[in-house]
């Protein structure tokens, strides 16, 4: 067998860190354009906005006209068949999806169907695996409720997904939302309008948050189609699910109902949610010690002891 040489080893380094920098300059390239994706899909909620308030317009009437995309014809043909539309979708349901960022019909039949086929799909690869593939020495009925627990975890996996993505993006929203409130604080002292305002700093925002950009961008529309003014502030509430952006708009829509300056709420209310960002930020510092206690003992106190009691051990040992 072989050695490798010195010069080998330089080799097959030098091409190691050539493949990495070359990797490194082409990554900004080869990732998708996240900001610009969401922006296009807030542009066609924004369009149909306009259809649907002008629609309503034509008509004369005050019913909700449905133009959002429908789904795939073989998820609405399952979930119908299974009679399970409104099954797993009831009203808080699509509250959490909108907070999640899926706002669209289809989102909410895709996710019906995740609900209804995954207890089945996982159920039936657990069994193929468990009986036919691993056969592992356990009773049939052990076997049988293995299948079931896969199938039952897989019930539960879309809910569990929906959690997280609603949290994150909530997470995004609280990060960002102080700085957007001190530029729209900017923007309107500034001379500029409400509409104005938010169009600017969802322009801007959206570095640091793309979801915030996203919501302020289909509030500005809602703002400039919607015939109450009230309800776009609403919605963009009921979207985010957060209680600092819910009391921004609830001092908004009191501050143009009674004529107040909308510069002074919003300054206010910048800097009572920069404050609840701080505190936020303050307890997690003050949880860190509780949570770096178990891995200060299972990995630091061992490798002191080894380094403290180790050569006395030894010299014990090597005397007697």
């Amino acid at each position: 067998m072989m050695g490798f040489d010195v010069q080998d080893i330089f080799a097959v380094f030098t091409a190691v860190a050539v493949v990495a920098s070359i990797l490194a300059a082409a990554m900004p390239f080869l990732e998708n354009d996240k900001l610009g994706q969401r922006m296009k899909e807030v542009a066609n909620e924004r369009e149909r906005i306009r259809k649907r308030e002008r629609a309503i317009l034509n008509s004369g009437t005050d019913g909700r006209i449905s133009l959002r995309q429908e789904p795939k014809e073989l998820i609405t043909n399952i979930v119908d068949r299974f009679k399970m539309r409104d099954a797993f979708t009831d009203k808080e349901t699509r509250k959490k999806l909108k907070q999640a960022g899926y706002r669209l019909e289809k989102h909410v039949m895709t996710y019906t169907f995740a609900r209804i086929v995954g207890p089945m799909a996982g159920f039936a690869i657990a069994a193929f695996y468990i009986f036919l593939v691993a056969k592992p020495d356990y009773p049939p009925m052990v076997k049988l409720f293995l299948s079931l627990l896969f199938a039952y975890a897989c019930y539960y996996a879309p809910i569990l997904y929906l959690q997280n993505q609603r949290s994150k993006r909530q997470a995004s929203i609280t990060k960002a939302w102080p700085d957007a409130l001190d530029l729209l604080l900017i923007c309107v002292e500034a001379g500029m309008t409400a509409e104005s305002g938010f169009q600017k700093v969802a322009a801007e925002i959206g570095t640091a948050s793309v979801e915030l950009a996203e919501e302020l961008t289909i509030l500005t529309a809602e703002l400039s189609y919607l015939q109450d003014r009230r309800t776009a502030y609403e919605n963009i509430a009921e979207r985010t699910g957060m209680e600092g952006v819910r009391a921004v708009m609830t001092s908004l829509i009191q501050a143009e109902r009674y004529g107040t300056p909308l510069g002074d709420a919003i300054r206010v209310m910048a800097e009572e949610n920069r404050a609840l960002r701080l505190t936020a930020a303050e307890k997690k510092a003050a949880a860190l010690p509780p949570k770096l206690t178990v891995p200060m003992i299972l990995f630091f106190l061992p490798a002191i002891f080894i380094i403290v009691l180790g050569p006395i051990a030894v010299q014990y040992f090597t005397t007697h």
